[in-house]
């Protein structure tokens, strides 16, 4: 069992894939929404080629700009800090690796004493790890979406469909986790799971990458149950064994661990029904059907022209609020409360079973 101490930040719209299931953090693709004001943002494949699957139901009111290493964001960070028990900072995008000062940003969060991940599909890893991992990178999630073109070209908008442009993807993503590896930094590979179709797919991919890395299924959130049952088939064919089952206190986030007969170790993520006691309460999505992600954590955002914003659910981006309206609000303590009543509840549950 693990608190949830982690702020996740978006740093950067900008993305080199079109992945199907993307949700972009909630936030409208930015190349395709320009000049559009709230209420006429679409998450639907524009020129970019990107979606983000929950634009026309969340509410959201803002385009997200640039997150900058400057006094602005070291005081948005410590303000989070300063409010809520947090220890870890989580870049995200878009693709983090295309922001061109993230060894910048890396920094800032440690010299606030954070551990700093970022989540990334390798793009561009090969060029800025280096100076990252000098800089106090600690680990780096890759997205994997397949280990040939055509495996990575079934789960990504025709503009990836060219056979060398989806081999060059492939090329960086190797480049990545090589430069990520050799300079010390965590590596992790996230595959996420859409169906049955994919089972294969993954099977190979897990084969292909799991010597190297730790390798995490994800399920996707937009096709749920499917998703589940495929992500048991690729178990199932593998001959996995579950070792143990990590819950995050908190957060909708959790994983099992199982075991291969080689020995290697294989995680499956998926999410588990946490809500926010108040502000779940009333939600339209509050159902065993329709909230796809739960309150899986805090996300901070700049809005282009605006604040820094916080958000709690990218399928109610409505409930985005900006940084010095949250530290003193009520949901900022119904965040932290919720927090300390599951870790108090599952240590005491788990500790009745002998589980820690």
């Amino acid at each position: 069992m693990r608190p949830d101490r982690t702020l996740r930040v978006k740093i950067i719209d900008a993305c080199g894939l079109s992945c199907t299931f993307c949700h972009n953090e909630g936030t409208p693709v930015t190349a395709d929404n320009l000049g559009k004001s709230a209420g006429e943002f679409t998450g639907t494949a524009g020129r970019a080629g990107r979606v983000s699957i929950y634009l026309s139901t969340n509410g959201a009111s803002f385009l997200p700009a640039r997150v900058e290493p400057d006094a602005d964001f070291a005081l948005a960070l410590a303000a989070v800090r300063g409010s809520l028990d947090t220890s870890e900072v989580h870049f995200t995008g878009g693709e983090p690796t295309l922001h061109p000062r993230l060894p910048e940003l890396v920094a800032m969060g440690c010299r606030l004493g954070l551990t700093v991940g970022l989540t990334s599909n390798g793009e561009n890893g090969a060029a800025v790890l280096a100076d990252c991992a000098a800089a106090g990178l600690d680990r780096i999630n890759l997205s994997v979406f397949g280990s040939t073109p055509d495996e990575l070209a079934a789960v990504q908008a025709p503009r990836i469909g060219s056979a060398k442009l989806a081999e060059r993807k492939l090329a960086a993503l190797h480049a990545t986790m090589e430069t990520a590896l050799s300079h010390g930094v965590k590596v992790s590979a996230n595959i996420v799971v859409p169906d049955h179709a994919h089972v294969s797919r993954v099977v190979k991919t897990i084969e292909e990458y799991g010597r190297d890395v730790v390798v995490r299924m994800l399920v996707s959130l937009a096709d749920g149950g499917v998703s589940l049952s495929a992500t048991q088939e690729i178990l199932d064919r593998l001959d996995a064994v579950p070792v143990r089952h990590i819950l995050t206190a908190g957060g909708s986030d959790q994983r099992t661990q199982y075991r291969l007969p080689d020995g290697r170790l294989l995680y499956a993520k998926s999410i588990r029904p946490v809500r926010l006691p108040e502000t779940c309460a009333d939600c339209r999505f509050n159902n065993d059907r329709d909230c796809q992600e739960g309150y899986y954590g805090l996300r901070l955002y700049r809005a282009q022209g605006g604040p820094f914003m916080v958000g709690v659910c990218i399928q109610r981006m409505d409930l985005c609020v900006p940084l010095g309206n949250f530290v003193m609000s009520r949901l900022c303590h119904e965040v932290q409360a919720l927090r300390d009543a599951e870790h108090a509840r599952l240590t005491a549950l788990h500790a009745a079973h002998g589980v820690r």
